[in-house]
C-alpha cells in the first residue's frame, strides 16, 4: 500500500510532487487530475474504479492496512484457499500443496457489495443494536418496577409501624436500611448492565458506519477481506447478545416484604420488623434473531427420510389473488405472491398483512434477487423484469428468445424455466 496517499504516485516515481485527488484500489495508488485523465483512458485502466481521496480515508483504518497484493511473493492475489481461509498469489500454492479447495478470487468477489454475506452483515449489525435497545428498554422498565415496588413497599411499612410502639423505632429503620440496599444492590446491577449495553450500541453504531464506507468505497477485494475480518467480531457481538437472556442479569427481580405478624403482639421477643425478599423470575425476553427466521423459511436439503418428516402449517395467508403462480420471502420475512391472471405482484408484510401492490404487464413467477429487488417472469411474452419493491420501479428489462415460467436465483445467477426448451 502506498505510504503517503495525499501525493500522487505516478508523479511520484517521476520525483515530482503532486497532490493526488482520486485513490485507485487497483493501482493502489493516488492519482493527480493529470494522471487520473491518463488513468481513465488507458486500455489496461480505463475500467478501474476511482474514489476521491477525502472519500477514501473514511474507510476503517483496518480496511486501509488490507494489502492487496501478497507480502510474500510481491504479487496480486488470484485464488482464494478455503481451507485455510486466505488469498493466495499463483506462487503461494507451493505452500498450500495438501489443499484441495481453491476459488478465483475474482469470481469470489464479483457482486460482493451486493452480496448475500454482506448483506447478512450489514442486517445483523441492525438486528444486533435494536436488540441491545430493547433489552435496554426492558431493564428500564424493570428499574421503574423496582422503584415503585419500594415505594409501595415504604407506604405498608410506615402505615404498620404507626400502630406499633415507640421501641419498635430501630427495627424499623433497620427494615427500610435493608430495603434501600436491596433496591440499591438491584438497580446497580441493572445500571451496570445498562451501561454496558450503551458501550455496545456505540460500537455496533460504528461497526455500520464502517460497513456503510466500506460497502460505499472499498474496493470488491476490500470489501471481502473486510468481511472476512469482521465476521469473527460480528459473531462476538451477538454472542455477547445472545449470552445476556441466559445469564442471571436478564432476570425479572422484585422485591417484596413480608411484615412479622408477631407485631400485632408487640411483645419483647420481636427482634425484626420485617423481611426484605427478591424474587427473580426466569427471563421471558427473546431477542430477534434473523438466522433462526431464515431458518424457518428457507427449504434445506433433506437429510433424512421424507417418510419421517412431520409438516406443521406456520401461518396462512389470504393473497386474496386468483391463480397465483409465483411466490418468495425474503430475508426479512416478507412475502411476494405474483397472480397470472391479473398481472399484479402483491406484497405481504412479515406479519402477513398487505403492503401494497404492483401491476406488471405479463406476470408469471416472481424470485428475491437482493437489495429489495425482484425477478419477474413473463410467461408466454419473451422478457423477465426485475423490479425494485422499495420504490416500485421497474430496474431492467431482460430479452429472453423463449417464454418464462418459474424461475430461481443462485449465487447471482438467473435461472428460469421455458415450456419446451429446459432451463
Amino acid at each position: 500500500m502506498a505510504t503517503n496517499r495525499s501525493i500522487c504516485g505516478v508523479c511520484d516515481s517521476r520525483q515530482i510532487t503532486k497532490p493526488s485527488e482520486v485513490w485507485c484500489s487497483e493501482c493502489d495508488e493516488g492519482l493527480c487530475g493529470e494522471c487520473q485523465e491518463h488513468h481513465a483512458v488507458s486500455k489496461a485502466t480505463r475500467n478501474h474504479e476511482t474514489v476521491s481521496v477525502a472519500e477514501y480515508k473514511k474507510l476503517p483504518t483496518e480496511v486501509l492496512q488490507i494489502v492487496q497484493i501478497c507480502k510474500l511473493h510481491n504479487e496480486k492475489y488470484e485464488l482464494f484457499c478455503n481451507k485455510h481461509d486466505c488469498p493466495c498469489c499463483k506462487k503461494c500454492l507451493k505452500t498450500h500443496s495438501d489443499c484441495k479447495g481453491f476459488t478465483d478470487i475474482n469470481e469470489l468477489i464479483k457482486n460482493v457489495r451486493t452480496s448475500n454475506a454482506f448483506y447478512e452483515i450489514e442486517q445483523t449489525l441492525h438486528e444486533t443494536v435494536e436488540n441491545i435497545k430493547r433489552i435496554s428498554a426492558n431493564r428500564k422498565h424493570i428499574l421503574i418496577s423496582l422503584g415503585q415496588n419500594k415505594r409501595k413497599i415504604e407506604v405498608e411499612i410506615k402505615q404498620t409501624r404507626t400502630k406499633m410502639n415507640k421501641h419498635l423505632d430501630e427495627l424499623q429503620n433497620d427494615l427500610i436500611k435493608e430495603l434501600m440496599a436491596v433496591e440499591q444492590r438491584e438497580s446497580s446491577k441493572i445500571q451496570k448492565l445498562l451501561t454496558t449495553l450503551r458501550r455496545k450500541e456505540k460500537e455496533i453504531t460504528e461497526f455500520q458506519t464502517n460497513i456503510f464506507n466500506i460497502k460505499k468505497h472499498a474496493s470488491e477485494l476490500q470489501i471481502f477481506l473486510a468481511m472476512k475480518h469482521y465476521e469473527k467480531d460480528i459473531a462476538q457481538e451477538e454472542k455477547f447478545v445472545q449470552s445476556l437472556t441466559k445469564s442471571d442479569t436478564m432476570s425479572l427481580v422484585n422485591i417484596s416484604c413480608q411484615i412479622n405478624k408477631s407485631l400485632q403482639e408487640i411483645t419483647d421477643n420481636v427482634q425484626k420488623f420485617g423481611e426484605i425478599k427478591v424474587n427473580s423470575d426466569p427471563c421471558d425476553f427473546s431477542i430477534q434473531k434473523r438466522k433462526h427466521k431464515q431458518a424457518q423459511i428457507m427449504v434445506a436439503l433433506p437429510t433424512r427420510n421424507i417418510d419421517n418428516l412431520t409438516v406443521t402449517l406456520q401461518k396462512r395467508i389470504d393473497t386474496k389473488l386468483s391463480n397465483v403462480r409465483g411466490c418468495c420471502i425474503f430475508p426479512d420475512g416478507r412475502m411476494v405472491f405474483s397472480c397470472y391472471t391479473q398481472d399484479k405482484i402483491r406484497l405481504f408484510k412479515s406479519d402477513g398483512s398487505n403492503d401494497f401492490d404492483i401491476n406488471n404487464n405479463c406476470t408469471f413467477d416472481v424470485v428475491f434477487i437482493g437489495d429489495d429487488c425482484i425477478a419477474v417472469t413473463s410467461g408466454n411474452s419473451y422478457k423477465i423484469d426485475t423490479m425494485n419493491t422499495k420504490n416500485n420501479t421497474l430496474e431492467k428489462k431482460i430479452a429472453v428468445k423463449s417464454d418464462s415460467d418459474g424461475a430461481v436465483y443462485k449465487d447471482g445467477h438467473l435461472i428460469y424455466c421455458t415450456w419446451e426448451k429446459g432451463l
